[in-house]
């Protein structure tokens, strides 16, 4: 897949079918939506083309917005690559571009830019200044500056009733099944390793910490996990802790994953802890005793989820 990360470096010498939107969280229902892109370009007269934005819209046009995302670019690109995405560009967002009108967008971007044969798009899509524009203007467009377009329609999406925001709500309750039945994968969260208290080692349950660079990726609700990652090419599970380790007074967020029968040095490596299940909300024990005898509760309940796969 190539990646533009600009409108203006986009190149190619075929015409394009292309899609837009932020597509937060790559789910099931934006997946209806790329596996027809992908399938419109099949016979490679054309490519395939996903316009995204970043930062996302909100975070420029709502001043006071405090809206966490499902995805980090990085994860993004990922997951539209295995879909087999043939260009991706991400253009950043910004009040210059939110003030092009419907017609400027259409002529001096998809028209003039990107040399669009067809552009496939929800029933429900907005676009231009004030986002006044919608898909009867875009179809008058096409007709305009000749080329199709391909209407996914109320019908089909209400069958995958899926939106981003419902997705972010479950994972802020801590419902996992949900969220990964909307999602279609497992969520993720990706981060480097780094130094903790080591407290965990003293009670038999080493932990590597996770810090999480991009500050706007959504966390789930605190509560102890089940888990998976891949590293060194090997599935490696566990349990995972999000929260302020209220036993030993922690006074920050933390994300420690206890890994079951590994040992390595993760010091500084980048992992993806890939989330399968919610065992329960984080607690406070009278004793650090008491929290390990807890945690052996946790591994034996983990190790019983994990046996049923």
């Amino acid at each position: 897949m190539k990646i533009f990360h600009s409108i203006n470096d986009f190149t190619s010498t075929k015409k394009t079918i292309l899609t837009l939107g932020t597509f937060d969280g790559v789910h099931i229902g934006h997946k209806k939506i790329l596996n027809k892109l992908t399938q419109n370009t099949e016979n490679e007269k054309y490519e395939s083309l996903v316009l995204t934005f970043f930062p996302h819209p909100r975070m420029v046009l709502q001043e006071h917005s405090d809206i966490k995302l499902l995805n980090t670019i990085t994860e993004k690109i990922d997951l539209l690559e295995k879909i087999g995405i043939e260009n991706l560009v991400i253009h950043p967002f910004d009040e210059t571009f939110s003030r092009l009108t419907a017609e400027e967008f259409v002529s001096t971007i998809l028209v003039d830019r990107f040399h669009i044969q067809k552009i496939i798009i929800g029933h429900d899509h907005r676009f231009g200044r004030n986002r006044t524009a919608d898909i009867d203007d875009l179809i008058a467009f096409g007709k305009q500056y000749d080329f199709e377009v391909e209407q996914i329609s109320v019908q089909e999406i209400n069958e995958i009733s899926v939106s981003s925001t419902k997705i972010r709500n479950a994972l802020l309750e801590g419902n996992m099944a949900l969220a990964n039945e909307y999602l279609g994968y497992e969520y993720v969260l990706t981060g480097i390793i780094i130094k903790g208290k080591q407290l965990g080692r003293t009670i038999g349950f080493p932990t590597a910490n996770l810090k999480i660079e991009e500050n706007y990726k959504l966390i789930p609700q605190n509560g102890v996990y089940i888990v998976k990652s891949i590293i060194n090419e090997q599935t490696v599970f566990g349990m995972m802790n999000i929260g302020f380790n209220p036993t030993v007074d922690g006074q920050k967020q933390s994300i420690e994953i206890h890994y079951f029968d590994f040992n390595a040095d993760l010091y500084n490596q980048k992992i993806s802890v890939s989330i399968l299940h919610r065992i329960r909300s984080e607690q406070k024990f009278e004793s650090v005793e008491l929290l390990k005898e807890q945690l052996e509760k946790d591994k034996k309940t983990t190790l019983n989820y994990l046996n049923k796969f």
